[in-house]
């Protein structure tokens, strides 16, 4: 069997099929260009979202202790008129009373944005919530024991504010510890050494 030759395409058919191409690739050009409008827009608008989040986080930042600040108004103008009447009259227990209400009412305040007092006064001296100032020699109280606090501490969740400023109980000079050496323990007045 002799090979078939294939036919030639007559002018007419070539000139169909090129138009086709032809189509098509201005079809193909068209939707070209469209996706890149689209993809244009949706970087734009990618760009435009960034902004637009990036813009509301540093409001947030700036504005972040606004609640708090709204809280605590009403204390200070407590304070205010506190002052005021303390101008006008002699009364000072009354006076000291109405200061009392006012620092209740900013330590209410500062507990509902989760501010807490750290404990001190009786409490171990722990060395991450508080900072010494003074040892006082004292038998009343074990060593490394707050005796008192001169100014209070707060944390704020887990996170320390201000450490509590105290003075910790000390062993007298001269006062025996009250727990004894453990029994294998050798005292350092007593070990032999070079004369």
């Amino acid at each position: 069997m002799e090979p078939t030759a294939t036919p030639p395409e007559s002018p007419v058919q070539s000139e169909s099929g090129s138009a086709s191409v032809e189509q098509q690739l201005q079809a193909a050009l068209v939707e070209r260009d469209s996706n890149r409008d689209r993809w244009l827009r949706a970087q734009a608008d990618l760009d435009n979202f960034r902004k637009r989040v990036q813009r509301e986080a540093s409001e947030e930042h700036r504005y972040r202790a606004l609640s708090v600040v709204r809280d605590i108004l009403p204390a200070l103008d407590n304070l205010e008129r506190a002052v005021d009447a303390a101008k006008s009259s002699d009364d000072l227990p009354k006076l000291v009373q109405g200061v009392q209400l006012v620092i209740k009412q900013v330590e209410d305040i500062l507990a509902r944005h989760s501010m807490k007092p750290i404990p001190a006064v009786g409490q171990p001296f722990d060395p991450h919530l508080h900072q010494a100032i003074q040892q006082v020699p004292t038998t009343d109280h074990p060593p490394m024991t707050i005796v008192t606090e001169c100014q209070r501490g707060y944390t704020l969740h887990d996170r320390v504010v201000r450490p509590s400023v105290v003075i910790v109980a000390a062993v007298p000079d001269g006062f025996a510890p009250a727990t004894p050496p453990a029994p294998n323990s050798v005292d350092p007045g007593s070990q032999p050494g070079p004369k």
